[in-house]
């Protein structure tokens, strides 16, 4: 099993991401043949020097007479002077036995992005390749049987299981859209760098460097190493990368921007003339919370489909109970710090001459958008960001409702999608301040007040916490427009 898609090259080595497989567990022994991959869902941090530098998600289903596999991450890395940055979202259709029979990879690299779809049939691999705009048409003729990357590390264990023992397979790279004769080794019995009993495995994808494998005896890969653990792969809990995931996503920083990008259909046009919007998102994970008020309604379908009303179309349905807000929501809090001095002051400044909170709400709105430069960084805590001038959303938004405490406005920190024009929903943060028995949606990074019917919010809270339930849904859910209103 590899992860090649995001792979690091180098004169002397090459990083790959890890096939995703299933939880950390207890190795069996002995190392027997599996008759099925391990068919669930997992997530993997990736390491340069013990340094976390992206992420990998990997599911694999049963899928008609054999197996789909899915993967999507990120990762940016600089090592001895390269650097690179990536992204990618993978899907191979393969048989019982791993062969390949269908593939479709998105992948962006130092900017440039590309779709590479294909089948084989026959001896032959027919591929369509879209490269930043240029398409090509591509067939690569083999023989024998042909794997995707992510099958390397299971392939063995689909065989004999014997130290010693070595295969030699035929891998497709997508991206450089070639085939390569890859052997992979079965070095013994060994343990993790965190002492888990493991196989080791060992293949030669990479020239220069060993790539190393740890898998337990249900074929689920534990870790990854390449150049003697310079670059590690790590199978983690999803709560582990929670608040890693969340802060890259809320940024909107390049490196996980096709990662997070949420597509939609219908396309929306000309989102700024928008006062209503009823859109459904399906895959939504049923464990976290349907947040009401602030301008939107929430309706779960059933199977993973929630309807999110918002604006004038969020009006036609009938009130929900306001939720009061609490004390919390008008003092100070970690990185929101409303009774600062500086913060204070602030505050009683922007209230001079205002004449309601509606009014002051606006006002405290368009000084921040005014104050920050929109930045790709979390610019720290509201103190900070009044200070140095620089923040992205997050920023904004915690600026926003420390000022907004302190003038005595009761407002909360939330955080969900908004919509990028011509291209889909980013996840993004802004706040939401209770004035005349509702609370209403304010986004100070595009001072809006209320804001735009696409704001769609998922989640309440600005700690770490609060964010690592993005790891549920990100990268997972899809979005269906049921109406829109000009």
């Amino acid at each position: 099993m590899n992860i090649h898609s995001l792979r690091i090259k180098a004169i002397v080595f090459t990083a790959c991401l890890l096939l995703l497989c299933s939880c950390i567990a207890a190795m069996a022994s002995p190392f027997g043949k599996i008759d099925i991959p391990p068919l669930s869902e997992r997530w993997f941090g990736i390491y340069v020097n013990s340094e976390r530098v992206g992420f990998y998600r990997q599911k694999i289903d049963k899928h008609e007479d054999g197996y789909r596999i899915e993967g999507n991450g990120s990762v940016r890395m600089k090592v001895m002077s390269f650097s690179k940055e990536a992204s990618m979202r993978e899907t191979y259709l393969v048989s019982k036995t791993l062969t390949l029979r269908s593939f479709d990879v998105e992948q962006t690299v130092n900017g440039s992005s590309s779709h590479v779809s294909g089948k084989i049939s026959g001896s032959a691999m027919h591929i369509k390749s879209d490269a930043n705009g240029k398409i090509t048409d591509k067939m690569l003729k083999f023989k024998g049987d042909v794997y995707p990357g992510p099958a390397l590390n299971l392939y063995p264990l689909m065989r004999t299981v014997t130290a010693g023992s070595s295969y030699k397979i035929q891998a497709f790279d997508p991206e450089e859209l070639k085939i390569k004769e890859v052997q992979i080794s079965v070095l013994g019995e060994d343990k993790t760098s965190t002492g888990l009993p493991s196989l080791k495995l060992r293949n030669n994808l990479y020239p220069f460097v060993n790539n190393d494998i740890w898998v337990n005896g249900q074929g689920e890969t534990i870790e990854e190493s390449v150049r003697e653990g310079l670059v590690t792969t790590v199978a983690e809990q999803p709560t582990a990368l929670g608040s890693f995931i969340s802060d890259w996503a809320l940024a909107k920083k390049d490196l996980i921007y096709d990662f997070s990008l949420v597509r939609v259909q219908p396309p929306i046009k000309d989102s700024k003339r928008l006062i209503g919007l009823a859109v459904e998102i399906t895959n939504w994970n049923d464990a976290l919370p349907l947040l009401q008020g602030g301008g939107q309604l929430v309706e779960k379908s059933g199977n993973g489909r929630v309807t999110f009303k918002t604006g004038t179309l969020a009006q036609k349905t009938p009130d929900i109970n306001v939720q009061k807000p609490t004390d919390a929501q008008l003092k100070p809090a970690d990185k929101i710090e409303s009774e600062a001095p500086e913060i204070k002051a602030q505050a009683k400044t922007l209230s001079v001459g205002v004449k309601n909170q509606q009014e002051l709400a606006k006002v405290i709105a368009s000084w921040t958008a005014n104050w920050l430069n929109d930045t790709i960084d979390d610019g720290g805590s509201a103190a900070e960001s009044f200070k140095s001038k620089n923040g992205n959303c997050q920023t904004h938004s915690r600026l926003y409702t420390a000022l907004a405490r302190s003038a005595g406005i009761p407002t909360r920190f939330v955080s969900g999608l908004v919509h990028m024009e011509g291209k889909g929903f980013l996840y993004h943060s802004w706040a939401e301040s209770f004035i005349d028995n509702h609370w209403v949606s304010v986004d100070p990074t595009y001072n809006q007040l209320p804001a735009d019917p696409t704001h769609i919010k998922l989640l309440e809270g600005h700690l770490p916490e609060d964010m690592a339930p993005i790891i549920a849904i990100i990268g997972r859910i899809k979005m269906t427009v049921l109406e829109s209103a000009y």
